[in-house]
């Protein structure tokens, strides 16, 4: 199999200076730094109170996110396995005035970087896609939890990942599931936040997860579900046809077929 972890970080690495240019306005960072609070419609509704609480963020990107959960008043740790981006998260954690702390490496990991015991985990947004140990990574969302955690998770639909747009429709392309050692290898080439810049290290390999696979391996795991749900809408256009929704989202055009676009979810660890 790829070396799927140096393929993507070298990648991700890249990405990252390119998110920091923040051309398009996609990321607003200078809106952060100045105390914007900038989750998402879906998980800034649903997370919940996070004030006091000891709070993981894994797979944190350059933490834009990480500081708007710190403002709302949880104690923050962000773990992201790109050095750029854990580089880029504690100068922006800096700019914002924001106390928090920034591991590096592989989530698979996470217990053991980033320790454990915490209130609440939050993982949002173009992650386990990445991912080829869909069990592994609930290993580590459970070890990470205190008996009683919240776990928060938002991510594409598995149903918009089998997709590809051809001329206006959408037709299924991939396999529901991927096999651990046979990714989705494909050429990244450009960034979704619309830069146009090219990335040389464009090769990345990547994983379709079904919904029983994901729910399914919390619950192994102990996490006991509050709740399950679907959406309309997604934070970035996912195929050339979609068109902007309210509050920086995007949606399918009137007259395409729908599908569900993003799902999101609550677990509690058990006690």
């Amino acid at each position: 199999m790829e070396d799927w972890v140096a393929l993507n970080r070298a990648n991700w690495d890249e990405r990252t200076l390119v998110h920091l240019r923040d051309t398009t306005g996609v990321y607003d960072l200078e809106a952060i730094a100045r105390g914007a609070d900038v989750l998402g419609p879906i998980e800034g509704a649903e997370v919940g109170d996070v004030a006091g609480k000891r709070l993981l963020h894994l797979q944190c990107h350059f933490g834009a996110d990480t500081v708007s959960l710190a403002r709302r008043g949880a104690q923050v740790t962000g773990l992201d396995f790109s050095p750029n981006a854990i580089a880029a998260a504690r100068d922006l954690a800096a700019a914002a005035g924001i106390d928090a702390t920034f591991v590096e490496g592989n989530v698979l990991d996470a217990p053991k970087l980033a320790g454990t015991g915490y209130d609440a985990v939050f993982t949002t947004w173009g992650t386990i896609g990445w991912l080829p140990d869909i069990r592994g990574w609930a290993k580590a969302v459970a070890g990470c939890l205190a008996s009683g955690g919240v776990f928060y998770f938002a991510d594409g639909h598995p149903t918009l990942h089998l997709m590809k747009e051809v001329d206006g429709d959408l037709v299924v392309e991939w396999d529901w599931k991927t096999p651990s050692d046979a990714p989705i290898v494909e050429e990244a080439g450009t960034s979704y936040a619309g830069d146009g810049t090219r990335i040389e290290n464009a090769r990345v390999c990547e994983w379709n997860h079904p919904m029983s696979a994901v729910v399914g391996a919390l619950m192994d795991e102990g996490l006991s579900l509050v709740f399950l749900r679907e959406h309309d809408a997604i934070p970035w256009k996912a195929f050339p046809s979609m068109v902007p929704a309210p509050r920086r989202m995007f949606r399918q055009p009137d007259g395409q077929k729908k599908i569900p676009l993003a799902f999101s979810l609550k677990a509690v660890k058990s006690g």
